[in-house]
C-alpha cells in the first residue's frame, strides 16, 4: 500500500518549498500579519482546514490547529481553520461555506470516508485543490495525502507491548485489543501493524488472543465500557493493546478500580500529556510519538504551493485500496516512547516540562531525565 516512506528530514528536503513556521497560536479564521513575507509571483488563494473533533484526541486543537496556523501566518496566507466536533453534517456545511467563501485549497481530516469523499468530490468539481490530512479518504479524490506511516505506528505498539511483557517475564499472556474507530482507515492500518507483531505469537501459542473490539468514533467513554466488558469476559487479561492514549487511559481507569494498574501493560499513541504521565506513573507501558509539527508543516507547504497555483511533486505515494489510485503522499516516521525516553517529547517541544511535571509527577520527571 505504501511507497517511499521517508524520514522527516528527507520529506522536507524532497518538498523543497522553503517555508518556516512561526507566529501566533489561536484558532479561527486567520489573515496575514502585517509585515508577513509576500508570495512570489501570483497572489495566494485562501486555504480552508477542517479538523475532525476534540474528543478523539487532544492533538487536533492543542497541536495541529496551532502549527497549521503558524505556518500559514508565516507565509502571509489567509486561512480558515474550523473543527467539525464529530458532526458529519457540520463537516459538510463547513466545507460548503469554505468553498463559497473562496477557498482555493481544502485540507480535511475526515470523520469517515463517505463524508470525506462527498466533500472532496464537491471541492474538485469547484476547482478547489484538496489534501487528505492524517487520514486517507478511501475512494476519495484528494490531490495529496499527508500523514505518518500508520502501519509502522501499529507495529511499534505491538513491539512495545511485547517488550513490556517480556521485561515483566509474563508467560502466555492473554491480550485484549482496543482498536480505534471502524470508520477510520488509520485505525485499520494501526491494527494491521500491531497484528503483524501479535498474530504470529497467537499462532505459536506464545500469547493467547483475548477480546478484540473496536471503539466507535474513538470515544473514550465507550472505550471504558467496552474494556470493562472485556475484563469481565476474561479476568486474566495480561496485556492491553490500546490504539491511542485516550483509549489506553480508559482501560487504565478500569484497571485502577480492580487494583491491576501497573500490573497489566497498556499501550497508547499520540504522546499526550495524560499518556506520558501514565507512563511516568508506571500505568502505561508506552506510547507512539508523532511529530505533529512536522506533519502540519508538510501539509501547509503543500497547501501554500497549491494556493499559489503550483503543482508540487510528492516524495511518496499510497495506494487507495478502494479506488486503486496512487495518491501522491508525504509519510513521516513515528517514534516509540517509553519511560526512559519520555524526555524526547519534551526536548522536541511537543509537550512542555511545566505541563508534564506537575505535582507528584515532578519526581518522576527527574527520574526520567526530563529537564
Amino acid at each position: 500500500m505504501r511507497k517511499g516512506i521517508l524520514t522527516i528530514g528527507a520529506t522536507v528536503a524532497a518538498l523543497s518549498l522553503g517555508l518556516t513556521a512561526c507566529g501566533g497560536d489561536d484558532g479561527g479564521t486567520t489573515a496575514a500579519p502585517s509585515g508577513a513575507p509576500a508570495a512570489s509571483g501570483a497572489s495566494i488563494g485562501k486555504i480552508g482546514v477542517i479538523l475532525p473533533d476534540s474528543k478523539s484526541s487532544a492533538r487536533w486543537e492543542t497541536a495541529d490547529r496551532k502549527y497549521l496556523k503558524e505556518a500559514f501566518d508565516a507565509a502571509g496566507v489567509e486561512s480558515d481553520i474550523q473543527n467539525a466536533q464529530g458532526d458529519k453534517t457540520a463537516f459538510q456545511t463547513i466545507a460548503d461555506q469554505m468553498i463559497t467563501n473562496g477557498a482555493k485549497v481544502l485540507v480535511i481530516v475526515n470523520l469517515d470516508s463517505g463524508t470525506g469523499k462527498a466533500v472532496l468530490d464537491k471541492a474538485q468539481s469547484q476547482g478547489v485543490a484538496t489534501i487528505d490530512y492524517d487520514r486517507l479518504t478511501l475512494g476519495g479524490s484528494a490531490s495529496y495525502y499527508v500523514s505518518f506511516d500508520n502501519e509502522k505506528v501499529g507495529q511499534l505498539q505491538g513491539e512495545g507491548l511485547v517488550k513490556c511483557l517480556t521485561d515483566d517475564k509474563v508467560e502466555k499472556p492473554i491480550i485484549a485489543e482496543l482498536n480505534g474507530s471502524p470508520t477510520d482507515n488509520n485505525a485499520t492500518l494501526f491494527k494491521n501493524g500491531y497484528d503483524s507483531v501479535l498474530q504470529p505469537k497467537y499462532d505459536s501459542g506464545e500469547y493467547v488472543k483475548g477480546p478484540d473490539d473496536s471503539v466507535p468514533d474513538w470515544d473514550n467513554a465507550q472505550a471504558g465500557t467496552i474494556f470493562e466488558q472485556q475484563l469481565t469476559q476474561q479476568p486474566k487479561i495480561a496485556g492491553v493493546l490500546a490504539a491511542n492514549d485516550g483509549l489506553g487511559n480508559a482501560a487504565i481507569a478500569v484497571l485502577k478500580k480492580e487494583k491491576l494498574n501497573g500490573k497489566v501493560p497498556v499501550t497508547g499513541q499520540d504522546a499526550t500529556v495524560q499518556g506520558l504521565q501514565n507512563i511516568l506513573a508506571g500505568d502505561q507501558c508506552m506510547t507512539v510519538y508523532k511529530a505533529i509539527k512536522k506533519e502540519a508543516d508538510a501539509a501547509s507547504q503543500l497547501a501554500i504551493a497549491l494556493a499559489k497555483g503550483e503543482k508540487p511533486a510528492a516524495p511518496a505515494s499510497v495506494k487507495d485500496p478502494e479506488s486503486n489510485r496512487d495518491v501522491p503522499s508525504v509519510l513521516l516516521d513515528p517514534q516509540a516512547i517509553y519511560f526512559d525516553n519520555v524526555k524526547d517529547v519534551v526536548t522536541d517541544g511537543y509537550v512542555t516540562k511545566d505541563e508534564l511535571c506537575t505535582g507528584d509527577f515532578a519526581a518522576k520527571c527527574t527520574e526520567a531525565g526530563v529537564s
